[in-house]
């Protein structure tokens, strides 16, 4: 187990350095490409020839692309000065850009907005994954009864129905509708620090709507792993033994079924973590998707490609993580 970690560390930060070039190519070399200079984004407006090759300068935007890339690279790692003097700007480790728009290090607006994510992944993930694999796991045993199509029929409205249209809906009905209920009156943010109670309460909302949407997905993928599951040799065998059927099913039949869970689970929570971005602009919480969408609006470039970068990272731990998790769901899954 020691030597897999250790080959899928080493292959995750290839890939990572992979994410990092290509993105930083993207972001770079291609707008020069097409003949828009980088540099008139922070030379403010109207600059003139002499203004735009100092902010060059001072970027280092006028330096060539690998050591541009290397100096990005390596200010993950140790962090980056950005000019020299008294205008000099510090961006300490990890560096992974400097927004001159907003005047901040990109890893601190990252981190500020994080808890957001952090939040409604957390809830979401929860709820989602045990009322999804348990509806999933019912429908199967019951197949063709009326739980199991009235379940899949909710499943197939969750499926269907987007995060901004089960937000809305709900907001209309609980919060801000003209005869809404009163339960959730103005969901905004706050701290779990702040308020561990009143953090709950306002996150009910986006936890149900985002966990309708993949709830239905895990339903009908554990539904169609467990019929195909409980139809093996071994299911078979183990009810041939004597084992009580609930054993049968959770140590024999669930855990196999759960393998295919496992590898969307992770990667569902990488990508969430990464930008919730519609669930933000529903709710109108300021987190790291909706922190990308303005960054976008201003063509802040530093902080589009540190954003990217970093919901590039969540996904790669998330993979990781998928891969040992198998070896403990799975008996059949060994690694060497």
């Amino acid at each position: 187990m020691i030597r897999f970690l250790i080959r899928r560390i080493v292959g995750a930060i290839v890939v990572l350095l992979v994410i990092s070039l290509v993105t930083f190519w993207l972001f770079e070399a291609v707008p020069k490409f097409f003949g828009s200079d980088p540099a008139v984004l922070y030379a403010g407006r109207s600059p003139s020839p002499a203004t735009i090759a100092a902010v060059s300068k001072k970027l280092g935007l006028d330096q060539p692309f690998w050591e541009q890339y290397w100096h990005f690279v390596k200010g993950i790692v140790a962090g980056r000065t950005f000019g020299t003097g008294q205008t000099a700007q510090v961006c300490h480790a990890p560096c992974l850009g400097y927004s001159f728009i907003n005047n901040e290090p990109v890893w601190s607006e990252i981190i500020s907005d994080l808890p957001v994510d952090i939040s409604l992944t957390i809830g979401a993930a929860i709820l989602w994954l045990v009322s999804g694999v348990s509806t999933g796991v019912l429908s199967a045993l019951r197949r063709g009864s009326i739980f199991d199509r009235g379940a899949m029929g909710i499943a197939l409205a969750g499926v269907s129905l987007p995060i901004y249209f089960t937000g809305l809906l709900a907001l209309s009905i609980f919060s801000f509708g003209p005869h809404y209920l009163q339960w959730f009156p103005n969901p905004h943010f706050v701290g779990f620090t702040d308020n561990p109670i009143q953090w709950a309460r306002n996150l009910v909302l986006p936890w149900v709507c985002l966990a309708f949407l993949y709830a239905a997905l895990y339903a009908r993928l554990t539904r169609a792993t467990m019929l195909e599951t409980m139809s093996e040799d071994y299911i078979r065998t183990a009810r041939a033994k004597g084992l009580p059927e609930r054993k049968v099913i959770t140590r024999h039949g669930l855990r196999a079924a759960l393998t295919p869970i496992v590898t969307i689970f992770g990667l569902d929570v990488g990508l969430l973590l990464g930008s919730a971005v519609l669930t933000e602009q529903v709710f109108g919480y300021v987190g790291i998707g909706k922190l990308a969408i303005i960054s976008i609006a201003t063509r802040d470039l530093p902080v589009v490609l540190g954003v990217t970068l970093f919901a590039a990272f969540f996904v790669v731990v998330a993979n990781i993580i998928v891969d040992v998790v198998y070896a403990y769901v799975d008996p059949r899954v060994t690694y060497s």
